[in-house]
């Protein structure tokens, strides 16, 4: 089987691939994007929070 031959044969099996897929609908997908938005949002502030406190209790240590 040559190069072009697989290749071919590769884009046909990902073509086919694609069509077996459900995708989303444009609402579960703009849902989705927020709630990851707003996860990484409260993540940062929380680990921000953290990082605040620490940093100050470290340094109190060190004093």
């Amino acid at each position: 089987m040559g190069f072009v031959a697989r290749i071919q044969e590769f884009v046909q099996e990902v073509l086919a691939e694609f069509r077996k897929v459900t995708w989303p609908s444009r609402a579960e997908l703009v849902n989705s994007t927020v709630v990851v938005i707003v996860v990484a949002v409260a993540l940062a502030f929380f680990l921000g929070g953290v990082d605040i406190v620490l940093a100050r209790a470290v340094e109190r240590i060190l004093r």
